[in-house]
């Protein structure tokens, strides 16, 4: 699927994308968040950074029970990267989600 240019995703409306894979390279790094069941994915790591900082659309992590955890945006030391609410479990951290 072809990338939309910011110009023309200004005029979609946000939209709330639940994701259940990441594209990791070797270092574990995230690459792109993925949901096979959507038209938008998979999305990398810049565009979704993007739509999260202008507001276009935000992304979390559905849970088995029906819960979910939203991904925000963290500037880190070596840039910014995408990163899950901290918790006592593991289950909703985007390395252990199932490569796409």
């Amino acid at each position: 699927m072809k990338a939309l240019t910011p110009d023309q995703e200004k005029g979609r409306t946000m939209a709330d994308r639940p994701v259940t894979q990441t594209r990791k390279d070797r270092d574990g790094d995230i690459l792109a968040l993925c949901n096979p069941q959507t038209t938008w994915s998979p999305r990398s790591k810049e565009d979704a950074i993007r739509d999260i900082e202008t507001g276009a659309h935000r992304y979390y992590v559905p849970w088995a029970d029906g819960n979910s955890t939203w991904i925000h945006v963290v500037d880190g030391p070596r840039g910014k990267y995408l990163r899950t609410d901290r918790d006592q479990t593991s289950r909703n951290n985007l390395d252990d989600l199932p490569d796409c």
